[in-house]
């Protein structure tokens, strides 16, 4: 599938730039650049293995965000506060290694009237996660797309991860962890939903 994005959005073509095959023999060349043999029994079928679970930790690009996103409820008896979805599991990829981020989001946003499905918040961060990331830019992506999508009057994102590419290499920093927060609206504007949201996500619930 050939895909062609920009920060947010993705556009899709039905018409493979790369076949599997192609990409699996890509896998057996860094095999054998890392001394291994491929043809030994142990890693036949590992190029294949890569390649399907690649699909499943880079599927957001063939996925948007938007369309999770339209079906909204409003029904709500004038509900206008803070809707706060807390220890939403990040799993993602540094675009300067490859190397896993692992973590928990922390989103929230006022309604405009309207308001989602809860699963919708999770999705919105699964869908950016599943992309070569930096944790700056996922954590502004799935605040605009919130913002955006939901019509909100603010979106509060937190996202606190461990950065593989530091602990496993380089620096080797086992017990670094990396926090970033990004405030749109009323989060934004007015420190008392901001200190609000802040708090409530820093009590151990």
């Amino acid at each position: 599938m050939k895909i062609v994005k920009n920060t947010d959005k993705i556009i899709k073509n039905d018409k493979p730039d790369i076949s599997d095959r192609q990409a699996e023999e890509a896998i057996r060349t860094i095999l054998e650049w890392i001394g291994e043999n491929p043809k030994r029994e142990g890693l036949l079928e590992t190029p294949r293995r890569v390649i399907k679970a690649f699909k499943e930790y880079f599927k957001g690009y063939t996925q948007d965000p938007s369309s999770e996103l339209k079906k909204t409820f409003g029904d709500v008896e004038g509900y206008d506060d803070m809707v706060l979805q807390k220890n939403i599991s990040v799993s993602s990829h540094c675009e300067h290694h490859m190397a896993p981020i692992l973590g928990v989001a922390h989103v929230a946003y006022i309604p405009n009237k309207r308001i989602v499905g809860l699963s919708k918040l999770a999705r919105t961060v699964e869908i950016f996660s599943k992309r070569l990331q930096t944790q700056e830019r996922l954590t502004m992506q799935i605040a605009n797309a919130l913002t955006e999508g939901l019509d909100a009057h603010g979106v509060a994102v937190n996202i606190d991860s461990t950065h593989q590419c530091m602990t496993m290499r380089g620096i080797k920093k086992e017990k670094a962890t990396t926090v970033t927060n990004y405030f749109t609206g009323k989060f934004k504007e007015d420190l008392s939903f901001q200190n609000r949201f802040l708090r409530y996500i820093s009590h151990k619930s």
